[in-house]
């Protein structure tokens, strides 16, 4: 057969929610020395083995005294009308005692657990009685000073039901639903529930909430004007504008609260001190926190985020740049100034030949003047070759850099390069020699970057000595190679 909720509940139920905002805000129920009078809306489940009746609902009564807040015994007692499949129609009624342990109040209620003994009388087509126990799990929901909602669970163990097999045990589970009164017990008036009765109470309009001294005058721990209990921010330092809730307001956001900041616009993201003012360690004008280059060297000229600016891109910013118009790749000292470390009036980072000897004539690119006299040829003195052979010794490296850097300066300049031999040896194999020497050096200056058409070779042999080849000396001054310059001649 179909089941319903009993009327009881159902009622119950409308009742709990259009009263919950007073059940919430009243706590006088279940006091110390209180007696419980009420009627309830119960529904159970039998086991299905030991028992064999159908679920269905019922009713009932219950009174109960509290001993305390927390402890409180009871008698109950409920029937229900239901039926087994064999035997039919079955009255079922449960006289119960059980002693309760409640929880200290909450938004909700309070809530309870329980345990007794239970009498089950089975009267109708079956005429049986069973003993046993019970637990149940509930919650006691204040609806007034004196009236309450019990909203619980319940569970019956019956160790030998009678009713089908004697020799199982029987497991019933229900719920339960109802109104109470208590009468007698309580404690006195409290107007304002802030636990100190009226009569006793200095403040009598303390609002819901809030914490109170033996008086029952609201306490104000941190003196923000919001009181303990309602303060959501309790220790708020004193000064400190709040707001309702009682916590700090903080304008500008700088982690210092209004009332004590004694900067009270600074920008969003500055670092401040404990006074709410804005650092600024490397003294630029530009905050910390705001700062995106936050070690700048004192005097330099910065930016909007607190960088350097450095107008001649030399690496020294502007304010402590001492020569601010420094060419871009030049070398520069501490001061922005350029470096010239060879003294030939050309900086390091433009000069191509960074070694020039003292007092040598360079051109643009800081390289030594190729022709400085007209027609005059230049020997290129430093160039030397392996003994016999055609091959360039790495010391004449350097030298013919710099005759490249120089060349590749004067884009104009064309040139023979002229190879010559002393007169050991046959003049057959000094000619080739000399040659392939001046060849040699054109194929590195080609290297280089210089091209090749601006570039001749010969090979004078002995043929053009310019010294005595009677002596060492003057053989090794006979072995040369001479640029001389050619684009004039035409």
């Amino acid at each position: 057969m179909p089941t319903t909720i009993p009327c009881p509940v159902a009622a119950a139920t409308v009742l709990l929610l259009s009263v919950w905002p007073t059940a919430v805000a009243s706590a006088q129920t279940g006091k110390g020395g209180q007696v419980e009078l009420g009627v309830l809306g119960a529904y159970t489940t039998y086991d299905k083995a030991s028992v064999g009746l159908t679920a269905d609902a019922g009713a009932g009564g219950r009174l109960g005294v509290f001993f305390n807040r927390t402890f409180a015994l009871e008698v109950r007692g409920d029937q229900t009308r239901s039926e087994d499949s064999v035997s039919g129609k079955v009255d079922v009624t449960r006289m119960s005692g059980t002693l309760y342990a409640y929880a200290p109040a909450t938004a909700v209620g309070r809530f309870y657990l329980g345990a007794g003994y239970t009498r089950s009388l089975y009267r109708g087509a079956a005429d049986v009685d069973s003993d046993g126990g019970h637990v149940v799990l509930g919650d006691l929901i204040p609806l007034g000073e004196r009236i309450g909602l019990r909203l619980e669970g319940r569970a019956d163990f019956i160790p030998s039901s009678t009713l089908v097999d004697p020799s199982a045990n029987a497991l019933n589970f229900g719920g339960a639903a109802g109104l109470s009164v208590f009468a007698f017990g309580g404690p006195p008036r409290d107007s304002d529930g802030d636990g100190i009765p009226d009569k006793h109470d200095a403040c009598p309009d303390t609002p819901i909430g809030a914490v109170v001294d033996a008086r029952g005058c609201p306490l104000d721990g941190d003196r923000d004007g919001v009181y303990d209990g309602l303060d959501v921010c309790p220790d708020t330092p004193a000064g400190a504008v709040v707001d309702a809730t009682g916590c700090s307001v903080d304008s500008d956001r700088d982690g210092v609260p209004d009332g004590i900041d004694v900067c009270p616009d600074t920008p969003e993201g500055a670092v401040v001190d404990a006074r709410g003012c804005p650092l600024d360690t490397d003294t630029d004008g530009v905050f910390d926190g705001l700062d995106h280059c936050p070690d700048t060297p004192p005097g330099a000229v910065v930016d909007a985020d607190g960088c350097p600016l450095d107008g001649d891109g030399d690496g020294v910013p502007d304010g402590i740049d001492q020569c601010p118009d420094t060419p871009v790749g030049v070398s520069v000292n501490a001061a922005g100034c350029a470096i010239d470390s060879d003294g030939d009036g050309v900086p390091d980072g433009i000069d191509q030949c960074p070694n020039t000897p003292a007092g040598r004539e360079v051109d643009v690119v800081g390289c030594p003047v190729l022709f400085a006299v007209a027609q005059a040829p230049l020997v290129l003195r430093g160039v030397n070759f392996e003994t016999g052979r055609s091959a360039l010794t790495p010391d004449s490296y350097a030298i013919l850099d710099d005759v490249a850097a120089s060349l590749l300066a004067q884009s104009e300049v064309r040139v023979e390069i002229g190879g010559h031999t002393d007169n050991t040896g046959s003049r057959a194999t000094n000619a080739r020699l000399s040659l392939e020497r001046a060849q040699a050096v054109k194929a590195y200056l080609a290297q280089q970057g210089v091209a090749p058409a601006r570039m001749e070779v010969r090979g004078y042999g002995p043929d053009s000595p310019v010294a005595t080849n009677a002596t060492v000396d003057g053989r090794a001054r006979n072995r040369r190679v001479e640029l001389r310059r050619i684009d004039r001649e035409q």
